[in-house]
């Protein structure tokens, strides 16, 4: 989940999926594959690979079918990515890669939610439901398991699959089928063209600033600046910083928005497979925020939010009130491949500044505060994470 690295030489990065689903990826260095493939020698592995081919030679010679190569290569290639048992690391063939070179922060067509695996069953269940979207006005909630699509089973796929299969033309209609707790819900849902909101803000009561994060897509830091600027923040009696539901985005803007609020030192430690690590440090661009700090994390807040809720409680620089975060503390990088596809592969783990590895774990807030509505009226009913942060700020 994922914070970012941009190459002009592949995809302009994406946060996961432009329909928009989205899954916290942390995409890292190219220059890292490149390194590890020196360090294996090709001769090494012919004799590994000989039952490749007597399989690939079987197929093309025996099978009662004729099947493509490029079918064989694609299923060879997710083959061998599935045997890591890294949830984070997968295959896209041609026709799923074409899905990632979107930003889910434009115009996008889709149902609009946040995806997320989970850990213990593999399914895949909705991290965030996006405000306006066609999701949110047909009853879609978090928390909400995928079972059927249009009819067809669902269960077992990886988030790419299902993705390709949620989305589709604004105007169009997709059924949906969710377990919801013990019970069973079909929507159908109206796919549509709509904006992803980044960043939004206000002044609460009691004059407590409240800016909301999305995703850290390239434009973040600027939006962030904007909003503090409007609200002017050192002005008010606090700052609440909310990114609940916040999947991740690129790298390079999580280290823009953390040195936001880290004036200097380290942000945070990349840990490679050799033994080698690179330490991202605040960038220079601080915010000069004065007021107390709070940061809302949640369950679904993941990667770069966690770099984010790592670095400020690490660094004392904001209390963190709301539920444990997501746990991804691994680094992934996505390589295009000559057949129009690409590998995505965990490359390294990251390190908070006290050198703490949060994958599987996540960051633990300062001030638990659990909510999980069960329906729509239970949603909107209240918030009593955002009325914690309120309360902390005003007895300061």
């Amino acid at each position: 989940m994922e914070f970012v690295r941009k190459y002009s030489q592949q995809i302009q990065t994406v946060v996961l999926i432009i329909a928009v689903f989205a899954a916290g990826f942390a995409f890292g260095n190219l220059s890292s594959i490149t390194q590890a493939q020196g360090r294996i020698a090709i001769s090494d592995t012919d004799e590994a690979f000989e039952p490749f081919w007597e399989t690939y030679s079987y197929i093309q010679t025996r099978y009662v079918d004729d099947v493509d190569v490029p079918t064989l290569v694609d299923g060879a290639i997710a083959g061998m990515v599935e045997s890591l048992g890294d949830q984070y690391s997968s295959y896209m063939d041609p026709e799923m890669y074409a899905l990632f070179d979107t930003n889910i922060s434009g115009d996008v067509e889709g149902i609009g939610v946040v995806i997320r695996t989970i850990e213990e069953t593999g399914e895949i269940e909705v991290g965030t439901v996006l405000r306006g979207a066609p999701a949110e006005a047909a009853g879609v909630l978090p928390g909400d398991v995928f079972i059927e699509v249009d009819g067809e089973n669902v269960v077992g796929l990886n988030q790419s699959e299902l993705a390709l299969i949620v989305r589709g033309p604004a105007g169009s209609d997709v059924e949906i089928m969710f377990r919801r707790g013990e019970d069973f819900v079909t929507l159908n849902i109206t796919r549509d063209r709509f904006e992803v909101p980044n960043v939004e803000y206000e002044v609460l009561e009691g004059d407590i600033g409240y800016i909301s994060m999305a995703d850290f897509n390239s434009r973040a830091r600027s939006q962030l600046d904007t909003a503090l600027e409007e609200i002017n923040v050192n002005e008010l009696n606090g700052l609440i910083f909310d990114v609940r539901g916040n999947p991740g985005g690129l790298l390079s803007s999580a280290i823009d928005i953390t040195s936001a609020f880290i004036e200097d030192g380290v942000i945070l430690y990349e840990a490679f497979g050799d033994g080698t690590e690179e330490i991202f440090e605040a960038n220079g661009n601080y915010a000069g925020i004065e007021v107390p700090i709070v940061l809302l994390v949640d369950e679904t807040s993941a990667s770069a939010s966690e770099l984010l809720a790592g670095a400020l409680k690490d660094t004392g620089t904001a209390t963190l009130i709301g539920e444990v975060t997501f746990g991804k503390g691994t680094v992934q990088t996505v390589q295009g491949l000559s057949n129009d596809g690409a590998l995505r592969l965990t490359i390294a783990r990251w390190l908070t500044p006290e050198r703490n590895w949060i994958h599987e774990q996540g960051v633990t807030p300062d001030i638990i505060v659990d909510w999980d509505p069960q329906s729509i009226e239970e949603l909107e009913a209240g918030d009593p994470q955002l009325d914690a942060a309120i309360d902390f700020l005003l007895e300061q």
